[in-house]
């Protein structure tokens, strides 16, 4: 195996393990408050592994692949853009004319 191929795995096994990191956090979040909850850092860790990850499909060429975690990373996002929102207004400081 060539230096390029191990480091290709190594993107690809970093980018696995922090999207297991993901459930693993909500996992414990949802065990400590005895309900299902979803914490911010599962949409961060799910970043993280989806820029990984769609790193790793592109390198590979497998479109399949690349639809599918480009597709997931803008939902991440977007999440994280309403608990900014959803937060920001709480605080007082919204600026968010209208409803939902």
């Amino acid at each position: 195996m060539s230096g390029a191929e191990t480091w290709i795995l190594v993107l690809g096994f970093t980018g696995q393990a922090l999207f297991f990191m993901r459930f693993l956090v909500q996992w414990i979040s949802s065990e400590k408050q005895k309900k299902s909850v979803i914490p911010v850092a599962f949409w961060y860790f799910s970043i993280g592994g989806s820029t990984l990850l769609l790193a790793y499909a592109i390198i590979r060429k497998d479109p399949v692949f690349i639809v599918g975690q480009a597709t997931g990373f803008l939902i991440y996002i977007r999440n994280l853009h309403f608990i900014s929102r959803e937060k920001r207004d709480r605080e007082g400081g919204g600026g968010h004319a209208g409803g939902t």
